[in-house]
């Protein structure tokens, strides 16, 4: 059986170093009244044309492919009351994003009880229906839809049911899943030295003896409850899961990261390098073992949920995810995925502190180390998810890209045909060509009438990835590749009075009497059009 390539997720096992803080400039002040890019040097990145059509190729964005993942510890959390920080405002920036509460806590650290009972066996935090109760006050301000964990790393369907349980009755409608346990294929000492929560003799026929035994639980007391799995990284177990004998099945749920092979430093290739994030290799591994697991929830008749996702799984602080390029990735990663039939998305994050925590976290807290405060602040990752908010909603066309070096493009459809989207990811390093000269072709009838950007200096800036809100293009649109009536203006710049001190020329873009536009794009972004149907 084809396993899922990949070690278990060290998402939960971090160790306190001195990593960058994500002090991000999410919008610029004074916030300008039109699209405005900066390059970091003349613009000589190799010409490219970007095709948009009206012509739907299959699925959609959804609100629940742009997601995050808690660790199960975090329910515990006050700081998840709106009333209580932030943390509602930023999920928002996101749209309604799916939830999920899992990880690696919730099977070595998270005890359930509804009747205030002590741990048992060990575990660090407690989480009660209280705690429930202020996720239920979250997901009614952001819309959210959830997925919970029930612990099995110690067997207790009793306590697993109860908890299941509440879960329905609290969470109601916004419920749409529960995961009996998290990665039960990596339980054994083999797997997890340090986190071993079952003996040599675990696999795949007794998980599925205690799946069963916990859904019969679950089922007496909550006979609709919804069961998802199996929350693992192998193909195998998916099968097992499917086979169970456990009713109400949602989804096929799959955990993949990235970059994996954490004491690689091959480039291109799988190891913690920031390059590998935007080598077009990525997208040919993301294929491969997404492909697996789209495989076996079609053999099951289940949607594909990729419910932990992130772009490395390497323990401790890796200094890759506060990168640009992880901006530039988790933008691309996430609408290819949604391509490829993923349905539902959730990077994997936790509330914890910005320096010395998990660096592949949407979000952290400033405060020091051990301290806590009520303002979280939006890493690279999230900057770049927030630019597919505009695309929710809609289905994908199809869309090209033809030149331009190391870039890709996606775009959707919506309000019955009468807006496109169009997101476009140059991630060629800024440090090294300044921008591409782009020429977006769209359907006859539509017009750009505003875009958006994230962006950095070079796709290895650390935690500089800046924002440059939705706003009208301006008048004067840089752009310095072949106009639609001469030749390239990039191959005589030295000689071009016309250039401002950038290298960028200002008066050929634009749109053009040929309903294209023609427009300098900065390297190491992620730029979003959205273009309206023109009404004559």
């Amino acid at each position: 059986m084809v396993a899922l390539a990949l070690v278990l997720s060290g998402c939960s096992w971090f160790d306190s170093d001195d990593s960058s803080s994500s002090s991000q400039s999410p919008e610029p002040s004074p916030t300008p009244t039109e699209f405005e890019q900066s390059f970091a040097g003349a613009v000589s990145g190799d010409d490219a044309v970007v095709t948009a059509s009206t012509d739907k190729t299959g699925p959609g964005l959804t609100a629940d492919n742009v997601g995050i993942s808690f660790e199960a510890t975090d329910l515990a959390d006050p700081r998840l009351d709106p009333a209580q920080s932030n943390l509602d405002e930023q999920l928002k920036s996101l749209g309604s994003p799916a939830l999920r509460f899992g990880g690696n806590a919730l099977d070595r650290r998270t005890f359930w009880t509804s009747k205030g009972e002590k741990p048992k066996h060990g575990e660090k935090v407690t989480v009660t229906p209280d705690d429930l109760k202020r996720l239920k006050k979250l997901v009614d301000v952001t819309g959210s839809s959830v997925t919970i964990g029930i612990p099995l790393g110690t067997y207790d369907p009793k306590r697993g049911a109860d908890m299941a349980a509440h879960a329905v009755d609290i969470l109601d409608d916004s419920l749409v899943g529960l995961a009996i346990g998290n990665e039960p294929n990596g339980y054994t000492v083999k797997d997890v030295p340090s986190g071993a929560v079952r003996g040599k003799g675990w696999n795949k026929d007794k998980y599925v003896e205690q799946l069963e035994a916990y859904g019969k639980a679950i089922h007496a007391k909550r006979p609709d409850a919804p069961i998802i799995g199996p929350d693992v990284y192998d193909g195998a177990w998916m099968e097992a899961f499917d086979g169970a004998g456990v009713k109400h099945k949602k989804a096929n749920s799959q955990h993949w990261y990235q970059l994996y092979e954490c004491d690689s430093s091959q480039v291109p290739g799988r190891g913690p390098q920031a390059a590998n994030l935007i080598d077009p290799l990525a997208k040919k591994a993301a294929k491969k073992n997404l492909g697996i697991g789209k495989s076996k929830a079609d053999a099951a008749g289940l949607p594909l949920w990729l419910e932990e996702t992130g772009p490395t799984s390497c323990p401790g602080t890796n200094d890759t995810s506060l990168t640009n390029a992880s901006a530039l990735w988790a933008a691309d990663y996430t609408m290819y995925a949604a391509t490829l039939g993923v349905e539902r998305m959730a990077m994997h994050s936790m509330l914890g502190a910005c320096n010395g925590g998990a660096p592949m976290s949407l979000i952290c807290d400033p405060a020091d180390h051990g301290d806590r405060s009520k303002e979280f602040q939006a890493r690279p990752n999230m900057l770049g998810l927030r630019l597919l908010v505009p695309s929710v909603g809609g289905h994908f066309t199809r869309t090209s890209v033809s030149g331009g070096g190391n870039m890709s493009a996606y775009t959707v459809v919506k309000n019955d045909g009468r807006t496109l989207v169009t997101t476009v990811i140059n991630a060629n390093d800024a440090a090294s060509v300044g921008g591409n000269p782009v020429t977006l072709a769209m359907p006859s009838g539509f017009s750009v009438t505003s875009a958006s950007q994230v962006y950095g200096a070079s796709n290895g800036v650390k935690s500089a990835t800046q924002v440059v809100p939705a706003n009208p293009l301006p008048a004067d649109v840089p752009f310095s590749g072949e106009s639609a009536s001469g030749p390239s203006s990039s191959e005589s710049a030295s000689a071009s009075s016309s250039l401002d001190g950038s290298g960028v020329s200002a008066d050929a873009g634009g749109m053009g009497d040929d309903g294209k536009l023609r427009i300098d794009l900065a390297g190491s972004s992620v730029t979003v059009f959205v273009m309206s149907e023109v009404i004559s």
